[in-house]
């Protein structure tokens, strides 16, 4: 397994430093950058020429993520040579956020196939229900398959994002690459770091993931009365305050569901994946301290599951939430990160708006919120 990167800082590609990528005969290609780039005349085109047999995949960002550093509008292209692993590139369209479920199984279906050892979705950000896309996409290939990614970004605009397929880039698309063989190793680890304040709430009306009320409150006006002045910037100023998921009996699930959207008229939130209509709900908020703590773990987390293999790859995705609250020390969560996996390990990623993978103790795959989640890759 080989693995180049080039970070084009001003998000414009170079094609004299793409060609230095090309040399390696890359299987795939990762790119992460703005929507404005993915939307421009001949990215994909310049994409194309350079790695014309590659699979490409990638999305928009809130951010960029490589080396042991974060990224502001830049273009970060990884290219991966695998000497024993086959791949396979599975996209599917979403026009409804109800047909978040169904576009799942349909990648699914793509994937399946003899010695799937685990996947990597990338996929829109925006009016898609993450949860029911993972459960689709789970219901074909069953528990015991890993799942990993994210949910693409727009910075915090939540305007448009993108996703990079082998056919060019969308603004309604998911992409999905399946790893297939007997010596492919696959680490992660998700972990938030987030804490609980106020009191816990009762969700008394929702419906997939649009939550109406709380207490028999509208959710809408509940949160903004917490929120304060910050409710004047919502939905950006909602990844600073996530809600905390609480079973029926007000236990803790270890899932934090972030806002993306509201509705006035209905007096609702729009959350990035879906609620227990018979669960509890808790807001949350963090330190800087507290969150590189918590990226630290999950890397501790994905080196055990990995069986100390490397170096690698390892895919990094961390919601742009979690970029907020640490501002200008947002590249340690990436340093811990990085100084905790194998030494020669390549690191690429985004900031996202929801983050994909199993729980620790469990190969069942969740969408989380404000976490950091890494996937690693090995061959052996």
């Amino acid at each position: 397994m080989k693995v180049g990167q080039k970070i084009f800082p001003d998000a414009v590609l170079q094609g004299e430093v793409l060609a230095e990528l090309q040399a390696l005969a890359p299987d795939l290609v990762l790119v992460f950058g703005p929507s404005a780039l993915f939307a421009s005349a001949g990215f994909y085109e310049t994409l194309r020429q350079h790695f014309p047999t590659a699979h490409l995949a990638g999305c928009s960002t809130a951010g960029e993520i490589a080396s042991d550093r974060c990224h502001e509008g830049a273009c970060v292209v990884t290219a991966v040579q695998f000497a024993h692993t086959r791949l396979r590139l599975a996209s599917a369209t979403i026009q409804a956020m109800e047909a978040s479920a169904a576009v799942g199984q349909a990648l699914g279906q793509q994937l399946q196939g003899e010695g799937l050892r685990g996947v990597i979705v990338l996929s829109k950000g925006l009016e898609i229900n993450g949860s029911a896309l993972i459960r689709g996409l789970v219901a074909v290939l069953g528990k015991e398959v890993p799942v990993n990614g994210g949910l693409a970004g727009d910075g915090t605009r939540f305007q448009q994002t993108m996703v990079l397929d082998n056919e060019g880039c969308s603004a309604d698309k998911v992409v999905a690459i399946g790893f297939y063989g007997e010596r492919i190793h696959i680490g992660y680890g998700s972990v938030g770091g987030w804490e609980p304040f106020g009191p816990i709430r009762r969700i008394t009306r929702c419906e997939g993931n649009v939550l109406y009320e709380l207490d028999g409150e509208p959710a809408l006006r509940l949160y903004q009365n917490y929120l304060g002045e910050y409710a004047q910037k919502l939905p950006s100023s909602g990844l600073l305050f996530p809600f905390e998921m609480l079973s029926e009996d007000q236990a803790r699930l270890g899932l934090i569901r972030t806002i993306l959207a509201v509705d006035e008229a209905q007096g609702s939130l729009v959350l990035a994946g879906e609620i227990d209509p018979n669960g509890y709900l808790r807001l949350m908020h963090a330190s800087t301290n507290a969150l590189v703590d918590g990226a630290e773990l999950a890397a501790q987390r994905t080196r055990q599951l990995s069986g100390e293999k490397g170096p690698g790859l390892a895919v990094l995705v961390s919601c742009v939430g979690r970029k907020l609250v640490m501002g200008d020390h947002v590249d340690e969560e990436v340093e811990v990160v990085s100084d905790t996996l194998a030494t020669g390990t390549v690191l690429t990623g985004f900031h996202s708006y929801g983050e994909i993978s199993p729980l620790f103790d469990t190969v069942e795959c969740k969408l989380h919120n404000q976490t950091m989640t890494i996937t690693f890759l090995a061959e052996e």
